[in-house]
């Protein structure tokens, strides 16, 4: 991973823990609330960011750190395709 893509990277695997840590334990967010809240310019420049959040999601999950589902199943978001939910490891 290139630096800048490094700290991306790192800077959502932050941001889904910190967003995980304010809601409810049973609560889920998706990837785009970690890319708005990394995201820095245009309003619509979050929208880049949705692969690397996934990304970073996966890198989450495969730590135990978090699950990532889709219609309430467990799923490996680089293979899920549509929307996916991550939430806390169980």
């Amino acid at each position: 991973m290139a630096d800048a893509e490094e700290r991306t990277g790192r800077s959502l695997e932050r941001a889904i823990l910190e967003l995980l840590g304010r809601r409810r334990p049973e609560a889920t967010i998706c990837p785009s609330d970690a890319a708005r809240a990394v995201h820095e310019g245009d309003a619509d420049g979050w929208r880049a960011l949705m692969e690397p959040a996934r990304r970073a999601a996966g890198r989450l999950a495969a730590a135990g750190e978090v699950t990532v589902t889709q219609g309430g199943h467990p799923v490996d978001p680089a293979r899920a395709r549509g929307p996916i939910r991550i939430g806390r490891a169980r």
